[in-house]
C-alpha cells in the first residue's frame, strides 16, 4: 500500500477532479468495468440496470443506516444492495449482474478507515442453481480476468501511481485460499488480535489477516448470527452460513461478500424473524418466494475497493470522482 489506513480526507472538487492520481485511478477504474462486462459477458451473463430504490432493501448492511425516500405517500428506500433484485431477477434469467450504485449511511467512525464510503458501486452477480463453490470460482475467474485486462489496458496510469505489476503475479499464478470463518478467528486470535467467534471478521481484523497474505482468498462458513437472513444456512451443518468473503492482499481488506441464498417462503420467514426482520415489510419479495424464487449463489464485489486494490491508492475515495465519506459534507 502506498500509505497508512488513516489516510488523508479528500481536497476539494476541483483540486480531486485534476489531480493526475484522480485521473489515473478512474481511467483504470474504467478498464475494470470494461474487463467485468468482457468476462461476464463472455459467460452468458444478462447485464440489466439495478433499481435505486424500492419499498425495502437488502437489511445486512453491517452497522450502516438506510436512506428513506418519500414516494408518493410511501417510504420507500435507497438501495444499499440489490440482493432482493438480483433473486428475483433470475425469474427472467439464469445469469444476471447489475454494475449497481449504492448508499449507506456508515457510521461515523469509519470516515478514517480508507475503505468506507456512503455512495459506493457493486458489481452484483447471481446465478441460478449455483452452489457456493460454483460462485467462489466465478469470483477468482473474474477477478483475474479483470486485474490481466487492467495490466494490459491501463499499463501507463498504473506506472503513474507506482504500482509495481509484480504485486499481482501470485493472484494470476495461483488459486485463492479456501479458509474457514473459524480458521480465521484463530489465526487473528494467534496474532493478538481480539476477534470474536460469533461475529463477522472486524475492519481491523480484515486488514491485518490481508496483510498476511501475497494473493486475495476467501473466508467461508460465517456462524449464522453475523449475517443477514438471505444467507443460505448449511443442510448439513446446523448455524453454518454457505457465504462468503473475498479478501484482497496487502492489507486492502474485503473486495467482494456473497454465497448460496434463502429462498424459500418458509424458511425466509424463519430467517427472517431469526434476524428481527419484520415479514411483512418485505411484502413483494415474500409474494415472489411464495409462488417460487430459483434456488442461487451470488456476490457483490466493490468497484472502488477493486480500484483501490488494483491501482494500489492509499484511500477508497481516491477511486470516486464525487466522494462522500461519512459525516463529512460533499457535492
Amino acid at each position: 500500500m502506498t500509505g497508512t489506513p488513516e489516510a488523508a480526507l479528500p481536497p476539494g472538487t476541483r483540486e480531486h477532479l485534476m489531480s493526475p492520481v484522480t485521473q489515473a485511478a478512474l481511467r483504470i477504474q474504467n478498464s475494470i468495468t470494461a474487463g467485468t462486462r468482457e468476462y461476464l459477458g463472455m459467460n452468458g451473463f444478462v447485464e440489466l440496470q439495478p433499481p435505486l430504490i424500492g419499498p425495502v432493501t437488502d437489511p445486512g448492511c453491517r452497522g450502516a443506516k438506510q436512506v428513506d425516500v418519500d414516494y408518493y405517500g410511501h417510504k420507500y428506500k435507497m438501495m444499499t444492495s440489490v440482493i432482493l433484485y438480483k433473486q428475483a431477477s433470475l425469474l427472467a434469467f439464469d445469469k444476471i449482474f447489475y454494475v449497481a450504485p449504492n448508499v449507506r449511511l456508515e457510521p461515523l467512525e469509519t470516515s478514517t478507515t480508507g475503505r468506507h464510503l456512503v455512495e459506493f458501486t457493486q458489481i452484483d452477480v447471481e446465478v441460478a442453481r449455483a452452489s457456493r463453490e460454483d460462485v467462489l470460482d466465478l469470483a477468482q475467474g473474474l477477478l483475474r480476468h479483470v486485474v490481466t485486462y487492467t495490466l494490459r489496458e491501463s499499463k501507463a496510469d498504473l506506472a503513474t501511481l507506482g504500482r509495481d505489476q509484480a504485486a499481482f503475479t501470485a493472484l494470476l499464478d495461483e488459486d485463492f485460499e479456501r479458509m474457514t470463518h473459524r480458521e480465521a478467528v484463530s489465526r487473528l486470535q494467534g496474532l493478538l488480535h481480539g476477534q470474536s467467534a460469533d461475529a463477522e471478521i472486524d475492519w481491523q481484523g480484515e486488514r491485518i489477516i490481508s496483510e498476511q497474505t501475497n494473493r486475495p482468498f476467501f473466508i467461508v462458513d460465517y456462524p449464522k448470527g453475523s449475517r443477514g437472513f438471505t444467507d443460505g444456512e448449511s443442510s448439513t451443518e446446523p448455524g453454518v452460513l454457505r457465504n462468503f468473503d473475498l479478501i484482497a492482499a496487502e492489507g486492502f481488506g474485503e473486495l467482494c461478500s456473497g454465497g448460496e441464498r434463502t429462498h424459500e417462503y418458509r424458511r425466509l420467514i424463519e430467517r427472517m424473524r431469526e434476524t428481527g426482520e419484520n415479514p411483512a415489510k418485505y411484502a413483494w419479495y415474500l409474494d415472489l418466494a411464495r409462488e417460487g424464487l430459483p434456488p442461487s449463489a451470488g456476490f457483490g464485489m466493490g468497484l472502488e475497493r477493486v480500484t483501490r486494490y488494483i491501482a494500489g491508492l492509499d484511500a477508497i475515495w481516491q477511486a470516486n470522482a464525487y466522494p462522500k465519506l461519512p459525516g463529512i459534507a460533499a457535492p
